[in-house]
């Protein structure tokens, strides 16, 4: 007898569900109804909206007056909802929660500077909505082997943030695949568990029914991306159809199979899968009665009894627990939450307080009863009298109760847990800022308690920018979102650095708004480049190029600073538009130009030393920072081919200073100058000496001259 199996999961998924029902309550409301693109990838629901008026537009500027646009659950890019509100179109999202989530994952990473991979079939509207929210570099691929061949290419460096989501529908092994071979390329890769949890229940739940039937007939429509998935898993194990209404069904389709296994895509609706299988029974029986000639008599098709929808598909049983010795620290603590022994709240008034426990009175029972310290608190480092006082009332859950001793072990920790279990899956959906402490510095991140429940912060998410030591994190508080939670394993994984970020964009909005040209702060030195020091402002940073970082010439900006240092700057400029901010930091006082000015007038004679050459002449630094200019006519007397022939750096020569430009930051000096100099006082020097002997030699003619003529008198006289 051929039977027939029905999976647990199949039919319409919850973002299809609340698509269809707003369009249907728009309707019954009396709404003009326009849907962006079909509503859902099933012709036949399709085709039932049309007949209450639904029409089908492909722009939203296409939409009618009055009408009310709704958006599909495969979401849209954020361009084509811009589009609609300049238009001034009344619209209704219906995008899938889960979808939005993974458009809002892809904004904040995109802001932050990293890189998006979707793994999805790019011409799905879902993965083109997705990429309409990517504001940085967006890359789509389809399957391991072209993300492996592109990862190889090295596109983007190995230590670029890299965000990786996937498609709600995708295939969770080809995911897992794909993301395995990113987390190889990449060191500073976050993925994001983006499958939704209803397509990966369904998938499973068809692999299972098709590993125990010998015939799968999946039901949905041919375009529906998650329907042609649940045919490829369902393939690989067994002869598989897909059909989108009983009327493709046929006896050849069934014939020789014995046991039937049925699933839908999300799109399908009840009604279909319910005409599918009341179809296939009466094939079925029909068949079967033709067979059995020892059958005398007939069942009427009308009559012929429906097969059951089989239960939900058994799992296979997992693999025995392990030991508590061989679990990592988190493994632990959500096997240690899932041994309850009873689910019994009561409440306790706080009788005792010692190091080790909490005694309580319990109402409505006589047993004594206290909470052991490490059932009082999620933080291991708790001390019980910095949680609880004397007198206090508590919500607590009943461990284990001994009759023999006559007590009770209560847990605080575990009713705060489910509590507060709550509430972080509350601020995984809406985005809501928690605040917890860190408790623990695991390999891997870090574990900090909110609420009474531990989330794990990977370390590529602790800080604002990477840390290699968490340590520091240690016992201090902390805030951050919830970017996946993990409702069958209780698991939560935040981000600091998401807050850090955002945070950042609020200070970094309010500094624009108030930034002007000439304002001083106060900041630390984040990074350094060849060219210059990042500091930060305290939600920007701005840059002091390295010409600005000292009035004399430096090689790095590390001869001047130091990563960490707090320092004095203003700001020199200001690019709104590109968000730029140029800083300066050498004091005015300390302008090597100024003191320059002061002490050395042109026509000065200074020692400088030669510091550079070129082929027109030779720089010489007369003070640090300020280098003047030997041109090659003015290095020597006579004419030279070049400086080198006559100077060499680090030469230390007196120059004279013939020209000063001060706006241009310009110094004209002269060797020659002063060896022409020295040259025309040596040429002065002889002459005067020639004069000097010529005024000797005529004095004493002069006075040789009475004298002779007083010889010649006496001669005369005799």
């Amino acid at each position: 007898m051929t039977q027939i199996h029905l999976a647990k999961s199949a039919g319409f998924c919850f973002g299809v569900s609340r698509a269809v029902d707003r369009v249907n309550a728009l309707l019954d409301a009396g709404r003009r109804v326009c849907t962006l693109g079909p509503i859902i990838h099933n012709p036949q629901v399709v085709e039932k909206l049309a007949a209450r008026g639904v029409t089908i537009v492909d722009e939203p500027e296409q939409t009618p007056p009055g009408a009310v646009l709704v958006i599909r659950s495969h979401g849209v890019p954020q361009e084509i909802m811009d589009r609609a509100q300049a238009c001034g179109v009344e619209i209704c999202d219906a995008t899938c929660p889960f979808v939005g989530k993974i458009h809002r994952i892809v904004r904040e990473q995109s802001a932050a500077g990293a890189a998006v991979i979707i793994i999805g079939n790019a011409a799905h509207p879902e993965v083109e909505g997705i990429r309409g929210h990517c504001t940085g570099r967006v890359f789509v691929f389809s399957d391991p082997e072209s993300l492996e061949k592109w990862c190889k290419t090295e596109e983007i460096s190995p230590q670029t943030p890299v965000a990786m989501v996937s498609q709600t529908t995708f295939p969770l092994k080809t995911w897992e695949k794909c993301a395995e071979i990113a987390k190889k390329h990449y060191t500073n890769l976050f993925v994001f568990a983006t499958i939704c949890n209803a397509t990966a229940e369904r998938q499973k739940e068809a692999v299972a029914l098709s590993q125990v039937c010998d015939r799968m007939v999946i039901v949905g429509g041919r375009q529906s991306s998650n329907t042609a998935k649940l045919r490829e898993v369902c393939a690989q194990n067994c002869a598989t159809i897909l059909i989108e209404t009983a009327d493709e069904l046929s006896e050849e389709l069934l014939s020789g199979a014995h046991s039937i296994g049925v699933t839908a895509g999300a799109s399908t609706p009840a009604d279909i899968i319910k005409e599918v299988l009341s179809t296939m029974s009466e094939i079925v029986n029909n068949s079967e009665i033709q067979e059995n000639e020892a059958v005398t008599a007939t069942v009427p098709a009308e009559e012929a009894p429906a097969a059951e929808a089989a239960p939900a598909v058994e799992e296979v049983p997992a693999a025995p627990e392990k030991s508590f010795d061989e679990m990592t620290f988190e493994e632990a603590l959500e096997a240690s939450l899932k041994s309850l022994s009873t689910d019994e709240k009561v409440t306790g008034i706080v009788v005792g307080i010692a190091p080790n426990e909490v005694q309580v009175e319990v109402v409505g029972r006589k047993q004594a009863g206290y909470i052991p310290a490490d059932e009082l608190s999620a933080d291991p480092n708790v001390v019980p009298s910095d949680v609880v006082k004397i007198g206090d009332k508590l919500e607590l859950l009943i461990m284990r109760t001994n009759d023999q001793e006559g007590t009770i072990m209560l847990s605080k920790k575990r009713v705060d847990a489910m509590k507060g279990w709550e509430a972080v899956v509350a601020a995984e959906a809406s985005g809501e800022i928690l605040d917890g402490v860190v408790t623990d510095v695991i390999k891997g991140g870090l574990l900090a308690v909110t609420n009474g429940v531990r989330v794990f912060i990977p370390a590529s998410q602790a800080s604002a920018v990477r840390m290699e030591d968490l340590s520091p994190l240690l016992h201090q508080p902390v805030r951050f979102k919830i970017i996946e939670v993990n409702q069958g394993r209780r698991r939560a994984v935040g981000s600091i650095r998401m807050v850090a970020r955002e945070e950042r964009k609020e200070k970094e909005a309010a500094f624009w708004e108030k930034a002007e040209v000439g304002q001083t702060y106060t900041g630390v030195v984040k990074s350094m480049t060849s060219y210059g020091a990042f500091v930060d402002l305290g939600g920007v940073d701005g840059m002091i190029h390295i010409s600005e970082l000292s009035w004399k010439r430096i090689k790095h900006p590390s001869d001047v600073l130091n990563i960490g240092d707090t320092v004095e700057v203003y700001i020199r400029d200001l690019d709104h538009e590109k968000k730029k901010i140029s800083l300066g930091y050498r004091k005015a006082e300390d302008n090597p130009w100024e003191i320059f000015k002061a002490k050395y007038p042109i026509g000065s004679v200074v020692e400088a030393e030669i510091v550079g050459m070129t082929a027109f002449g030779a720089f010489a630094q007369i003070i640090p920072g300020v280098d003047g200019l030997i041109h090659i006519s003015q290095i020597a007397d006579h004419r030279i081919d070049k400086p080198q022939d006559v100077l060499k750096i680090g030469q230390k020569v007196n120059v004279k200073i013939t020209n000063v430009d001060y706006d241009a930051k310009r110094i004209s000096l002269s060797i020659r100058a002063l060896l022409e100099e020295a040259q025309a006082a040596g040429a002065a020097a002889p002459a005067e000496a020639v004069a000097a002997e010529e005024l000797t030699t005529a004095e004493e003619a002069a006075a040789e001259e009475p004298a002779a003529a007083e010889e010649a008198a006496e001669g005369d006289a005799e």
